[in-house]
Protein backbone atom coordinates (compact mmCIF):
# COMPACT_ATOMS: atom_id res chain seq x y z
CA UNK A 1 0.00 0.00 0.00
CA UNK A 2 1.28 3.02 -1.26
CA UNK A 3 2.44 5.60 1.96
CA UNK A 4 2.62 9.22 2.68
CA UNK A 5 6.13 9.21 2.01
CA UNK A 6 6.09 7.44 -1.11
CA UNK A 7 3.72 10.28 -2.39
CA UNK A 8 5.98 12.89 -1.10
CA UNK A 9 8.93 11.43 -3.15
CA UNK A 10 6.70 11.09 -6.31
CA UNK A 11 5.45 14.50 -6.18
CA UNK A 12 8.72 16.32 -4.75
CA UNK A 13 6.68 17.76 -2.05
CA UNK A 14 7.01 17.63 1.53
CA UNK A 15 5.63 14.69 3.59
CA UNK A 16 3.69 17.34 5.99
CA UNK A 17 1.94 19.03 2.91
CA UNK A 18 0.94 15.76 1.50
CA UNK A 19 -0.83 15.03 5.11
CA UNK A 20 -2.26 18.25 5.28
CA UNK A 21 -4.10 17.73 2.37
CA UNK A 22 -5.58 14.10 2.82
CA UNK A 23 -6.67 15.70 6.37
CA UNK A 24 -8.50 18.65 4.56
CA UNK A 25 -5.74 20.98 6.01
CA UNK A 26 -4.94 23.28 2.43
CA UNK A 27 -5.50 26.84 3.52
CA UNK A 28 -1.47 26.89 2.80
CA UNK A 29 -1.71 24.77 0.14
CA UNK A 30 -1.47 26.26 -3.07
CA UNK A 31 -4.94 24.69 -5.54
CA UNK A 32 -2.08 23.00 -7.79
CA UNK A 33 -0.28 20.75 -5.03
CA UNK A 34 -3.88 20.02 -3.70
CA UNK A 35 -5.39 18.93 -7.22
CA UNK A 36 -1.97 16.92 -7.55
CA UNK A 37 -1.69 15.19 -3.84
CA UNK A 38 -5.92 14.23 -5.05
CA UNK A 39 -5.10 13.04 -8.48
CA UNK A 40 -2.32 10.53 -6.78
CA UNK A 41 -4.75 9.84 -3.75
CA UNK A 42 -7.24 9.08 -6.46
CA UNK A 43 -5.31 6.69 -8.13
CA UNK A 44 -3.32 4.27 -5.58
CA UNK A 45 -7.22 4.34 -3.48
CA UNK A 46 -5.38 5.39 -1.05
CA UNK A 47 -7.32 4.71 2.45
CA UNK A 48 -5.67 6.67 5.74
CA UNK A 49 -4.48 4.60 8.65
CA UNK A 50 -6.81 5.49 11.55
CA UNK A 51 -5.01 3.47 14.35
CA UNK A 52 -1.83 5.12 12.88
CA UNK A 53 -3.77 8.44 13.18
CA UNK A 54 -5.13 7.70 16.40
CA UNK A 55 -1.46 7.17 18.22
CA UNK A 56 -0.45 10.21 16.76
CA UNK A 57 -3.26 12.14 18.39
CA UNK A 58 -3.43 10.08 22.00
CA UNK A 59 -6.87 9.66 20.50
CA UNK A 60 -9.12 6.93 19.38
CA UNK A 61 -11.68 9.67 17.83
CA UNK A 62 -14.15 6.64 19.27
CA UNK A 63 -17.49 7.32 20.84
CA UNK A 64 -19.47 4.09 22.96
CA UNK A 65 -22.54 4.42 23.38
CA UNK A 66 -23.57 1.20 25.62
CA UNK A 67 -27.55 0.76 26.00
CA UNK A 68 -29.21 -1.54 28.30
CA UNK A 69 -32.24 -2.87 27.60
CA UNK A 70 -34.77 -5.42 28.98
CA UNK A 71 -34.85 -8.84 27.62
CA UNK A 72 -38.48 -9.59 28.24
CA UNK A 73 -38.93 -6.00 26.08
CA UNK A 74 -37.52 -5.64 23.01
CA UNK A 75 -36.41 -8.68 21.12
CA UNK A 76 -34.75 -5.88 18.86
CA UNK A 77 -34.31 -2.95 20.48
CA UNK A 78 -33.52 -0.49 17.55
CA UNK A 79 -37.57 -1.68 16.42
CA UNK A 80 -38.85 1.02 18.99
CA UNK A 81 -38.74 4.19 17.51
CA UNK A 82 -37.84 6.08 20.53
CA UNK A 83 -34.75 4.14 20.18
CA UNK A 84 -34.31 4.27 16.33
CA UNK A 85 -34.38 7.96 16.11
CA UNK A 86 -32.16 8.55 19.18
CA UNK A 87 -29.23 6.27 17.78
CA UNK A 88 -29.57 7.92 14.21
CA UNK A 89 -28.95 11.35 15.96
CA UNK A 90 -26.58 10.19 17.82
CA UNK A 91 -25.06 8.51 14.89
CA UNK A 92 -25.12 11.87 12.73
CA UNK A 93 -23.94 14.46 15.46
CA UNK A 94 -20.42 11.85 16.31
CA UNK A 95 -19.99 11.70 12.28
CA UNK A 96 -20.28 15.18 12.57
CA UNK A 97 -18.07 16.17 14.67
CA UNK A 98 -14.89 13.93 13.24
CA UNK A 99 -15.39 10.73 15.34
CA UNK A 100 -17.15 7.07 14.85
CA UNK A 101 -19.25 5.04 16.72
CA UNK A 102 -18.69 1.46 18.85
CA UNK A 103 -22.50 0.62 19.90
CA UNK A 104 -23.18 -2.14 22.29
CA UNK A 105 -26.68 -3.42 23.74
CA UNK A 106 -27.43 -5.80 26.28
CA UNK A 107 -29.65 -6.72 29.29
CA UNK A 108 -26.79 -7.53 31.43
CA UNK A 109 -24.97 -5.22 33.23
CA UNK A 110 -21.99 -7.25 34.03
CA UNK A 111 -21.99 -7.94 30.35
CA UNK A 112 -22.01 -4.02 29.31
CA UNK A 113 -19.00 -3.38 32.01
CA UNK A 114 -17.22 -6.22 30.46
CA UNK A 115 -17.05 -5.37 26.99
CA UNK A 116 -16.89 -1.07 27.27
CA UNK A 117 -13.52 -1.79 29.28
CA UNK A 118 -12.04 -3.30 26.06
CA UNK A 119 -13.01 -0.43 24.21
CA UNK A 120 -10.45 2.22 22.96
CA UNK A 121 -12.86 5.00 22.88
CA UNK A 122 -12.65 8.47 24.03
CA UNK A 123 -15.50 8.94 26.09
CA UNK A 124 -18.39 6.79 26.44
CA UNK A 125 -22.57 7.65 26.33
CA UNK A 126 -24.82 5.40 28.67
CA UNK A 127 -28.54 4.64 27.70
CA UNK A 128 -30.92 3.13 29.91
CA UNK A 129 -28.84 3.11 33.38
CA UNK A 130 -30.65 2.88 36.59
CA UNK A 131 -29.03 4.16 39.86
CA UNK A 132 -26.65 0.80 40.35
CA UNK A 133 -25.99 0.63 36.99
CA UNK A 134 -24.39 3.40 36.69
CA UNK A 135 -22.10 3.08 39.87
CA UNK A 136 -20.88 -0.09 38.49
CA UNK A 137 -19.71 1.04 35.57
CA UNK A 138 -18.47 4.60 37.24
CA UNK A 139 -16.37 2.26 39.32
CA UNK A 140 -14.37 0.70 37.02
CA UNK A 141 -14.74 3.26 34.08
CA UNK A 142 -12.54 6.69 34.21
CA UNK A 143 -13.22 7.75 30.75
CA UNK A 144 -15.68 10.82 30.16
CA UNK A 145 -19.22 9.61 30.51
CA UNK A 146 -23.02 11.09 29.60
CA UNK A 147 -26.28 9.79 30.36
CA UNK A 148 -29.51 9.91 28.27
CA UNK A 149 -32.47 9.66 30.53
CA UNK A 150 -31.00 8.68 33.69
CA UNK A 151 -32.04 9.01 37.49
CA UNK A 152 -29.55 8.33 38.96
CA UNK A 153 -28.95 9.51 42.86
CA UNK A 154 -26.88 12.69 42.90
CA UNK A 155 -26.33 12.34 46.58
CA UNK A 156 -23.86 9.08 45.68
CA UNK A 157 -21.87 10.50 42.35
CA UNK A 158 -21.94 13.63 40.68
CA UNK A 159 -23.00 12.73 36.48
CA UNK A 160 -24.14 15.01 33.33
CA UNK A 161 -27.28 13.73 31.86
CA UNK A 162 -28.98 14.53 28.91
CA UNK A 163 -33.12 14.18 29.99
CA UNK A 164 -36.94 15.68 29.84
CA UNK A 165 -39.28 17.31 31.96
CA UNK A 166 -40.72 13.64 32.27
CA UNK A 167 -42.56 14.95 35.85
CA UNK A 168 -44.21 18.15 33.99
CA UNK A 169 -45.13 15.92 30.62
CA UNK A 170 -46.98 13.56 32.97
CA UNK A 171 -48.49 16.08 34.97
CA UNK A 172 -49.45 18.19 31.78
CA UNK A 173 -51.48 15.30 29.71
CA UNK A 174 -53.28 14.24 33.27
CA UNK A 175 -53.84 17.72 33.57
CA UNK A 176 -55.58 17.86 29.86
CA UNK A 177 -57.77 14.67 30.16
CA UNK A 178 -58.85 16.22 33.42
CA UNK A 179 -59.65 19.19 31.92
CA UNK A 180 -62.10 17.17 29.36
CA UNK A 181 -63.78 15.95 32.21
CA UNK A 182 -62.30 12.54 32.51
CA UNK A 183 -61.57 11.07 35.98
CA UNK A 184 -61.57 7.38 35.92
CA UNK A 185 -58.04 7.00 34.34
CA UNK A 186 -55.48 4.42 34.14
CA UNK A 187 -51.84 5.04 34.15
CA UNK A 188 -50.30 1.95 32.02
CA UNK A 189 -46.61 1.49 32.34
CA UNK A 190 -44.32 -1.75 32.06
CA UNK A 191 -42.01 -1.10 35.14
CA UNK A 192 -42.17 1.56 38.30
CA UNK A 193 -38.22 2.77 38.12
CA UNK A 194 -36.66 5.58 36.39
CA UNK A 195 -37.99 7.58 33.56
CA UNK A 196 -41.58 5.12 34.61
CA UNK A 197 -41.73 6.13 38.32
CA UNK A 198 -40.91 9.81 37.19
CA UNK A 199 -43.76 10.12 35.04
CA UNK A 200 -46.32 8.33 37.57
CA UNK A 201 -45.10 11.43 39.89
CA UNK A 202 -46.12 13.97 37.62
CA UNK A 203 -49.68 11.71 37.12
CA UNK A 204 -50.00 12.00 41.00
CA UNK A 205 -49.39 15.59 41.29
CA UNK A 206 -51.84 16.29 38.61
CA UNK A 207 -54.30 14.11 40.37
CA UNK A 208 -54.11 15.84 43.68
CA UNK A 209 -54.51 19.28 42.21
CA UNK A 210 -57.94 18.31 41.54
CA UNK A 211 -58.64 16.73 44.47
CA UNK A 212 -58.40 13.37 43.43
CA UNK A 213 -56.69 10.53 45.09
CA UNK A 214 -54.66 7.86 43.26
CA UNK A 215 -56.20 4.10 43.43
CA UNK A 216 -53.79 1.30 43.69
CA UNK A 217 -56.09 -0.46 40.98
CA UNK A 218 -55.55 2.08 38.45
CA UNK A 219 -52.13 1.80 38.22
CA UNK A 220 -51.63 -0.55 35.21
CA UNK A 221 -48.40 -2.79 34.84
CA UNK A 222 -47.87 -4.00 31.23
CA UNK A 223 -45.96 -6.92 30.97
CA UNK A 224 -44.37 -6.70 27.34
CA UNK A 225 -42.54 -10.22 26.72
CA UNK A 226 -43.45 -12.88 24.45
CA UNK A 227 -45.01 -15.16 27.12
CA UNK A 228 -47.17 -12.51 29.00
CA UNK A 229 -48.03 -9.94 26.34
CA UNK A 230 -51.04 -11.49 25.03
CA UNK A 231 -52.16 -12.41 28.22
CA UNK A 232 -51.60 -8.91 29.63
CA UNK A 233 -53.38 -7.20 26.61
CA UNK A 234 -56.05 -9.64 27.39
CA UNK A 235 -56.43 -8.90 31.32
CA UNK A 236 -56.56 -4.59 29.97
CA UNK A 237 -59.26 -5.50 27.43
CA UNK A 238 -61.60 -6.89 30.30
CA UNK A 239 -60.82 -3.91 32.89
CA UNK A 240 -61.36 -1.04 30.38
CA UNK A 241 -64.87 -0.93 31.35
CA UNK A 242 -63.95 0.13 34.62
CA UNK A 243 -62.26 3.42 32.54
CA UNK A 244 -62.93 5.96 31.01
CA UNK A 245 -59.11 7.49 29.94
CA UNK A 246 -55.65 5.51 29.70
CA UNK A 247 -52.79 7.54 30.01
CA UNK A 248 -49.78 5.25 28.63
CA UNK A 249 -46.28 6.04 29.61
CA UNK A 250 -45.45 5.72 25.64
CA UNK A 251 -46.67 6.18 22.64
CA UNK A 252 -45.53 2.01 21.64
CA UNK A 253 -47.98 1.16 24.40
CA UNK A 254 -50.88 3.51 23.41
CA UNK A 255 -50.92 2.47 20.07
CA UNK A 256 -50.73 -1.22 21.05
CA UNK A 257 -53.48 -0.69 22.99
CA UNK A 258 -55.54 1.14 20.58
CA UNK A 259 -55.51 -1.53 17.37
CA UNK A 260 -55.73 -4.46 20.27
CA UNK A 261 -58.82 -2.60 21.83
CA UNK A 262 -60.52 -1.50 18.52
CA UNK A 263 -59.85 -5.06 16.70
CA UNK A 264 -62.58 -6.20 19.75
CA UNK A 265 -64.98 -3.64 19.09
CA UNK A 266 -63.96 -0.84 21.59
CA UNK A 267 -64.35 2.76 19.67
CA UNK A 268 -61.39 5.40 20.20
CA UNK A 269 -61.98 8.21 21.90
CA UNK A 270 -65.80 7.44 21.46
CA UNK A 271 -65.67 4.41 24.22
CA UNK A 272 -62.17 4.98 25.61
CA UNK A 273 -59.43 7.93 24.99
CA UNK A 274 -55.98 7.29 25.32
CA UNK A 275 -53.08 9.61 25.08
CA UNK A 276 -49.10 8.39 24.86
CA UNK A 277 -45.93 10.02 25.40
CA UNK A 278 -43.12 10.58 22.72
CA UNK A 279 -44.75 11.70 19.61
CA UNK A 280 -43.04 9.30 17.40
CA UNK A 281 -43.65 8.06 13.99
CA UNK A 282 -46.58 5.77 15.30
CA UNK A 283 -48.62 8.41 16.71
CA UNK A 284 -49.15 10.22 13.81
CA UNK A 285 -49.38 7.71 11.64
CA UNK A 286 -52.32 5.72 13.69
CA UNK A 287 -55.94 6.36 13.27
CA UNK A 288 -56.95 8.16 15.14
CA UNK A 289 -54.15 10.27 15.58
CA UNK A 290 -52.71 10.39 19.13
CA UNK A 291 -52.59 12.94 21.56
CA UNK A 292 -49.65 12.81 23.30
CA UNK A 293 -46.15 14.39 24.94
CA UNK A 294 -43.60 15.59 22.37
CA UNK A 295 -40.18 15.28 23.27
CA UNK A 296 -37.25 16.05 21.03
CA UNK A 297 -35.05 12.92 20.87
CA UNK A 298 -32.72 14.36 17.82
CA UNK A 299 -31.87 16.91 20.09
CA UNK A 300 -31.36 15.11 23.15
CA UNK A 301 -28.97 12.75 20.99
CA UNK A 302 -27.54 15.58 19.77
CA UNK A 303 -26.72 17.29 23.13
CA UNK A 304 -25.31 14.16 24.82
CA UNK A 305 -22.35 14.01 22.12
CA UNK A 306 -21.93 17.88 22.55
CA UNK A 307 -21.50 17.89 26.78
CA UNK A 308 -19.09 14.84 26.13
CA UNK A 309 -17.00 16.53 23.37
CA UNK A 310 -16.67 19.38 25.86
CA UNK A 311 -15.73 17.04 28.61
CA UNK A 312 -13.21 15.03 26.52
CA UNK A 313 -11.75 18.41 25.69
CA UNK A 314 -10.93 18.98 29.24
CA UNK A 315 -14.49 20.82 30.53
CA UNK A 316 -15.64 19.95 34.04
CA UNK A 317 -18.87 19.89 35.21
CA UNK A 318 -19.38 18.67 39.31
CA UNK A 319 -22.78 18.21 38.30
CA UNK A 320 -25.00 18.85 34.92
CA UNK A 321 -28.52 17.80 34.48
CA UNK A 322 -30.48 18.87 31.68
CA UNK A 323 -34.33 18.72 31.20
CA UNK A 324 -35.47 19.56 27.58
CA UNK A 325 -38.36 20.78 27.72
CA UNK A 326 -42.29 18.68 26.77
CA UNK A 327 -45.33 19.89 24.52
CA UNK A 328 -48.68 18.62 24.79
CA UNK A 329 -49.35 17.66 21.54
CA UNK A 330 -53.44 17.31 21.04
CA UNK A 331 -54.80 15.17 18.05
CA UNK A 332 -57.80 13.17 17.99
CA UNK A 333 -57.81 10.21 20.64
CA UNK A 334 -59.11 12.07 23.36
CA UNK A 335 -63.04 12.82 23.39
CA UNK A 336 -64.74 15.52 26.24
CA UNK A 337 -66.96 14.12 28.77
CA UNK A 338 -69.71 14.99 30.85
CA UNK A 339 -69.61 14.73 34.28
CA UNK A 340 -72.68 12.83 34.66
CA UNK A 341 -71.27 9.93 32.32
CA UNK A 342 -68.03 10.36 33.77
CA UNK A 343 -69.15 7.30 36.29
CA UNK A 344 -70.14 5.08 33.33
CA UNK A 345 -66.50 4.13 32.28
CA UNK A 346 -66.54 2.52 28.84
CA UNK A 347 -69.88 2.44 28.80
CA UNK A 348 -70.29 0.74 25.27
CA UNK A 349 -67.03 -1.76 26.15
CA UNK A 350 -69.08 -3.14 28.59
CA UNK A 351 -71.49 -4.90 26.47
CA UNK A 352 -68.47 -5.82 24.29
CA UNK A 353 -67.05 -7.62 26.97
CA UNK A 354 -69.99 -9.48 28.00
CA UNK A 355 -70.25 -10.48 24.12
CA UNK A 356 -66.65 -11.32 23.82
CA UNK A 357 -67.81 -14.26 26.89
CA UNK A 358 -70.82 -15.70 24.66
CA UNK A 359 -69.13 -15.63 21.63
CA UNK A 360 -65.89 -18.03 21.93
CA UNK A 361 -62.26 -17.54 23.00
CA UNK A 362 -61.23 -15.03 20.59
CA UNK A 363 -58.96 -13.01 22.85
CA UNK A 364 -57.39 -16.63 23.39
CA UNK A 365 -56.16 -16.96 19.54
CA UNK A 366 -53.32 -15.68 17.95
CA UNK A 367 -53.60 -11.78 16.27
CA UNK A 368 -53.51 -13.70 13.12
CA UNK A 369 -56.22 -15.91 13.90
CA UNK A 370 -58.19 -13.30 15.17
Amino acid sequence: MITIKDMAEMLGISTTTVSNVIHGKTSEVSQKTVERVEKLLDKYEYVPNISARSLSQNSSKIIGVALKCRKDKYANLFSDPFFGELIGALEAEIRAQGYFMMIYTSNDISEIIRNVLTWNVDGLILVGMLHDDFIRIKSRYKNPTVLIDSYASREIMNYVNIGLEDEEGAYEITRYLLKMGHRRIAFLADNMEGVDYTRYLGHLRALADYGLEMKEENLLIFHPGTVERESSLRELYYRVKNYTAFMCCSDYYAVLLMNYFMDRGIRIPEDLSITGFDNNLMSRVVRPALTTVRQDVTKKGRLAVEYLLKMIQGTEFSEWDVKLPIEIVIRDSVREIRQEDAGDGAADSKDVVEKADVCGNCCNMDEKEA
